[in-house]
């Protein structure tokens, strides 16, 4: 392929995979965004279409937030890199406020994704745990990554299939089920690996039952409450972490997505008495936690804590999953917050609802072939909220859907 065609590709010309220059993980980009504005995206032919997926849950503030730009823009004409082995001012002050949010008394390492951030839990509880106490217990239904270990906490069998064998260790029970999450525990488990609502599974909920059960089983156990808020953390949920809707407290927290509000940022946040498990050379990162990214973050939390981000999260919330569930052909909407699912009922298939959205300019996805995932940023508005709403309700109708 030439130099002129691969660029045409890149550029969302429609073709086939063959002259993509992109692996196929993703397929053909079939738009190519050039800008954005708050809650609204423009592509390259100046379309602007309302954005309710947010990067999947990144960007929660909005695109192109000028208060978070300029914050880069001045990192990057100050200091971008000096490696892990020297601290940063970006980084120690997003620390220290991950910490506070999450009610002090623990440390964090950074890393550049929420895989990543999977990954660290997953050494540093192994790590903690010593010889013979390594196995980890996550859910069906869950995502945690990509990456091998990640990959093998993730509870979707579909997922491993051609990257097998994955790493040992791990083993998987059903979603919100405490009985058999007790009966998974023998003495080699070492923690108990959970969502507080499985974004990619469906966007599936735990109950506060469940989630204080699994509390007390660590407890009795001495096993580590490892909760991965990627998705759903920093205001998401109506509250700064999913895990407090339960009331509990856990003792390892993955972050990633909103934390740099489209910069590659992750943390991992363990107790003190966890964290110091790690010793020197036991875990590391070129990358993680760099200024430019570090600055993003900081402006981003900043903002969000000025701007009560799980109070918009929940108002706003409450107006979108209210007018979701008049929609015709919605049977249910499901989450909590600006993360919520919504339920289709029998013939009418996600995938060609979000293309149809897509094409009249609302920005959903298919979180699985019935349901439709919602994570607008925490900023949009009431008349943002009925605009999407509109747009759907047209298109359900074209399937036969009554009021």
């Amino acid at each position: 392929m030439t130099t002129q065609s691969a660029h045409a590709v890149a550029m969302g010309a429609p073709v086939g995979l063959d002259h993509c220059p992109f692996m196929p993980t993703y397929g053909v980009p079939s738009v190519q965004f050039v800008s954005g504005s708050g809650v609204h995206l423009v592509d390259r032919e100046g379309r602007s279409y309302l954005d309710f997926l947010s990067g999947i849950a990144v960007t929660g503030l909005g695109h192109a937030n000028a208060e978070i730009a300029e914050a880069i823009a001045e990192q990057a004409r100050t200091l971008v890199h000096v490696s892990n082995l020297f601290g940063t001012s970006p980084g120690a002050d997003v620390a220290i406020t991950i910490d506070r949010l999450l009610g002090g008394g623990g440390q964090v390492f950074f890393t550049n994704s929420g895989a990543e951030a999977v990954e660290c839990a997953i050494k540093l509880a192994r790590r903690y745990g010593g010889h013979g106490r390594y196995g980890i217990i996550s859910a069906y239904g869950s995502f945690h990554g990509r990456t091998l270990g990640a990959l093998a906490a993730t509870g979707q069998p579909a997922k491993w299939e051609g990257f097998q064998p994955l790493p040992e260790g791990f083993r998987h029970v059903v979603w919100n089920d405490l009985d058999a999450l007790e009966a998974a525990i023998d003495p080699s488990v070492i923690a108990i690996m959970l969502e507080p609502i499985q974004g990619e599974g469906g966007v599936n909920p735990a109950t506060a039952a469940y989630f204080e059960g699994v509390r007390r089983l660590c407890d009795e156990h001495g096993l580590l409450m490892i909760v991965d808020e990627i998705q759903t953390g920093l205001g998401r949920t109506g509250e700064w972490f999913g895990f407090q809707h339960f009331g509990i407290e856990p003792d390892v927290v993955m972050l990633a997505k909103a934390l740099g509000n489209g910069m590659p940022i992750g943390a991992c946040w363990a107790r003190r008495d966890v964290a110091k498990a790690f010793t020197a050379g036991d875990h590391g990162t070129t990358y993680g936690g760099q200024p430019l990214a570090a600055s993003a973050a900081r402006a981003t939390l900043a903002i969000m804590e000025r701007n009560n981000a799980p109070q918009l999260a929940e108002h706003a919330g409450a107006r979108l999953r209210s007018a979701l569930s008049q929609l015709p052909g919605v049977v249910e909407v499901r989450g909590l917050g600006l993360l919520l699912a919504a339920q289709l009922g029998d013939g009418i298939d996600a995938k060609l609802v979000v293309a149809e959205a897509l094409t009249a300019g609302l920005i959903v996805n298919a979180v699985s072939p019935t349901s439709i995932r919602f994570a607008p940023p925490l900023i949009v508005t009431e008349a943002e909220i009925d605009e999407a709403v509109a747009i759907l309700h047209a298109i359900l109708l074209q399937y036969g859907a009554t009021s």
